[in-house]
């Protein structure tokens, strides 16, 4: 990248509760990368608040803009593009990135490009991986996602699976809120399950006929149910049932059953396309068992296993800077009626 020209991308990404800004050159090199999350004004909720996040973006996003281009040390005359998350995700939260895109884009003359959510989650590899080019498999797993998709070029994606209720990370939350752990409930479980045995008891791993995509709903409901009957025993027994249950065992039991049921629909998905790389994105990517699982899993398989840094994978804007960069190279901008979409099909965004 030494003898290439830098071209700058400035992201944004407001896409649920993290408020982020970042300067990327050339899709690959991060110059800057702020986030400011409001996870914290959520706990007492349990889980997202749309209105709050929303409002959270509109009060900090000047000052994450403004420290993103400050760290980076160049100036907007060097920002080539702007790139900004126009979907999935909380309307009103990505309403604010889009409006503050345009705007920028504006004022600065600048092309502008509203980029995936997920495909961002996908080029959060580029930046770990400066070696990584398509084609090659990948798998997203969130707190709202779920799918493996074969990515054919920086822009042309094909969506192998993806889930048909739950996805894994708000199945997370909801077992960690009903354990009473708090929230978020993927690295409570994580660290937590770490101290336990994962055979406290059997889960399903559902499957569909003729069709790779996920069902996490009926896992969750299964682990509720264990949950319950524990609960009625201690009301039985006339003691609190949270002295009937180890947390750790149960926590190591229930995450188990998620990593392999991934694993297992994985693999069939590398059968099924031929490919040998395979690439993992998304928050719940941050796992430490499933790192460990999919590392082993890959190792004697022969597969090549990318995984992002742990910082990209929440929600970021480098990564939406970095999927900029071949929007910038292979697609014409956006013009400033650009919207912003909940709901956002990867295939033909």
């Amino acid at each position: 990248m030494n003898n290439l020209q830098k071209i700058y991308i400035l992201g944004i990404e407001s896409s649920c509760d993290e408020t982020a800004a970042a300067v990327v050159a050339n899709g690959r090199t991060v110059f800057s990368s702020v986030i400011f999350s409001s996870a914290e004004l959520h706990k007492i909720y349990g889980g997202v608040v749309p209105e709050i996040a929303s409002r959270k973006h509109v009060e900090v996003l000047p000052y994450v803009l403004d420290q993103a281009i400050t760290k980076s040390d160049i100036t907007r005359d060097q920002i080539a593009a702007i790139a900004v998350t126009k979907g999935p995700g909380l309307v009103g939260s990505l309403l604010v990135g889009v409006s503050a895109a345009k705007t920028l884009a504006l004022i600065w003359q600048k092309p502008l490009y509203g980029i995936h959510h997920l495909a961002g989650h996908i080029a959060s590899n580029y930046l770990t991986y400066p070696e990584l080019e398509p084609p090659f498999l990948s798998l997203i797993i969130s707190g709202a996602h779920s799918h493996i998709v074969l990515v054919k070029s920086y822009s042309k994606f094909e969506i192998i699976a993806r889930t048909r209720d739950d996805a894994p990370g708000e199945v997370f939350d909801k077992i960690a809120r009903e354990l009473n752990l708090g929230y978020p409930g993927g690295p409570i479980i994580d660290t937590l399950a770490k101290q336990g045995k994962n055979d406290l008891f059997d889960l399903p791993q559902p499957r569909f006929e003729n069709s790779l995509d996920f069902s996490f709903s009926g896992l969750k409901t299964a682990t509720l149910n264990k949950l319950n009957q524990i609960k009625q025993k201690a009301v039985l027994l006339n003691q609190p049932w949270q002295d009937l249950i180890n947390n750790a065992d149960f926590a190591a039991t229930f995450q188990s059953a998620i990593i392999k049921n991934l694993l297992n629909h994985t693999l069939d998905a590398i059968t099924l396309t031929g490919q040998n790389k395979l690439v993992l994105a998304g928050g719940v990517a941050a796992n430490s068992e499933l790192r460990s699982q999919f590392q082993k899993t890959a190792e004697q398989h022969k597969i090549k296993l990318y995984l992002p840094e742990l910082q990209y994978c929440t929600d970021n804007a480098a990564m939406i800077a970095a999927q900029g960069y071949y929007a910038y190279q292979e697609q014409s901008p956006e013009t400033l009626a650009l919207n912003a979409y909940a709901m956002l099909d990867l295939e033909n965004a």
